[in-house]
Formats: structure tokens, sequence, C-alpha cells
């Protein structure tokens, strides 16, 4: 997944001398001018989650939030690690806002319970069909209409954090949310278990996006592999945003559902 990259003010040169300067004396100078240099990434995360989020939620707010889990990246980031800075810190920055989000507590929990009833209810009919269930058959599992289904769709796509993104999260011992790039080993400390384990559940959710919809399977290509807004994807589809939203909804409710078991 493409990302943003850090300032390109900042010389790529003297940002290895700033990680050197952090990491081996703690040089407080430097972690500060290692924030600026990648702050661009909080503003692109916090910009890719307001767009599912409510009007009065300030993406100034998001940006906030999403600081103090790049400030949280660069201090515990190892630089002996094979992984990219900018992916390691997205994933931090991501989980910040979604945390901060979380205690606010402000998604109605009648929306939190129709998530996790259409998330039941998709398994439930994936599992007799062999297939992912349509609209019309979703609605009559749930006893709604298809008007009600797609009602239901577009509150959770605006009320909630639904998002691919945390299908790649796992708990650590201690119950705390962190990304699965989080559990991989450095090269002198190999857990050729844990590689395994990681390859599997990637080659898992590979298999569950491809078993969706083609429309739901295109929205999740154009939006997490090609980075483009609801609207941009919505311009190629020839469809409103608002439809958009709907697809995106109803993809990652049918991962979740699918995937449920196998992340526990």
């Amino acid at each position: 997944m493409t990302v943003v990259s850090m300032d390109t003010n900042v010389k790529a040169i003297e940002l290895k001398d700033l990680w050197k300067r952090y990491k081996n004396s703690g040089d407080e100078r430097a972690r500060e001018r290692l924030v600026v240099a990648y702050a661009p990434l909080v503003k692109y995360v916090a910009g890719r989650i307001g767009t599912g989020l409510p009007g009065h939620v300030d993406e100034a707010d998001l940006i906030s939030y999403g600081l103090t889990g790049l400030i949280s990246a660069i201090e515990r980031f190892d630089l002996t690690r094979e992984i990219k800075f900018e992916t390691y810190a997205v994933t931090r920055i991501r989980g910040a806002i979604i945390d901060e989000l979380r205690t606010l507590d402000w998604v109605p929990r009648s929306v939190r319970a129709r998530a996790r009833e259409i998330e039941r209810a998709n398994q439930r009919l994936e599992a007799k069909l062999q297939r992912a269930p349509s609209d019309e058959e979703m609605a009559a599992e749930l006893g709604i209409s298809v008007a009600e289904f797609n009602d239901s769709l577009v509150q959770i796509s605006t009320s909630t954090l639904v998002a691919l993104d945390e299908l790649w999260s796992t708990s650590d011992s201690s119950g705390d949310q962190v990304s699965l790039l989080d559990t991989i080993p450095d090269r002198g400390a190999a857990d050729p278990q844990a590689v395994v384990d990681q390859g599997e559940l990637r080659d898992r959710i590979a298999d569950a996006i491809s078993a969706l919809p083609e429309r739901e399977k295109l929205v999740v290509a154009l939006y997490y592999y090609e980075n483009l807004t609801l609207r941009e994807v919505g311009e190629v589809l020839g469809v409103t945003e608002s439809r958009v939203s709907q697809l995106h909804t109803k993809a990652v409710l049918r991962l979740r559902s699918k995937l449920s078991g196998e992340l526990d």
C-alpha cells in the first residue's frame, strides 16, 4: 500500500543523521525535527479516516490525536528492523486516532449492534450458500427491506470506524491493540512460526478479498491500494460517493464476518 512520504524538505541524509542522534543519545531536538519531517503522514491518515466520519468531527482534532501516534512511533521504532518507518508509523497514527475516537464513544449503540447483526447474518448466509449473499438475501435474513438494509449501511459507514486496516491488528499479552508489523521479529531473533503465521493470515485476507462481489472488490482495490478517495472511486465506478460508502461498508463487514473466527 502506497502512502505519502515524509517532508521532502528534509533530505534522506539529514533524516538518517536525525535518527542516529535521537536513538543514540536521546537528542530531543532531533526528535522534534523527526516529528516535523514526518508530520505529513498524520495529515494523510487523518484525511483518510475523516472521509468516513460525520461532519461534526473536526479534522484538526484527528490530526492532534494522530500526532500522539507519530511521536509514539518515533520513540518505539527500531532502526535495526527491516521495516520502513512510514509503514510502521501509519499503523501507529491510525491506531492513536481510532483509540481516541473510541474513548469519546460517540457511536450510537444501536448502530454498533446493527453492524454486528449484519456481520453475523453474512456469516450464516455464506456458510449456507457458499458464496457472498446478495442485498436481497441479506435483507431477508435480517427481516428487513432492502431499503432498510441500505439505510443501515449508510448509518454504519457515517457513524463508526469501518476499515479494512483493522483486520490487520491483533492483541498483545496486555490486551493492547498492536499492528501485525509489531509482531515481526528482527533478524537477530527470528521466530519462524511467527513469520509463517503472518503469511497465513495475509493469505486468508487475500482469499477473502478475492471472494468479494466484483464491485466491492474493486472498491477495496481502488481505496486501499490505489489510495483514491471515496469521491474518486465513485467517479471511476460512475456512482455517488454515498453508494461507494455503502459498497465499502458491505465489503468490510463481509470480510470481518468471514475472518472473525480466524483472527481471534
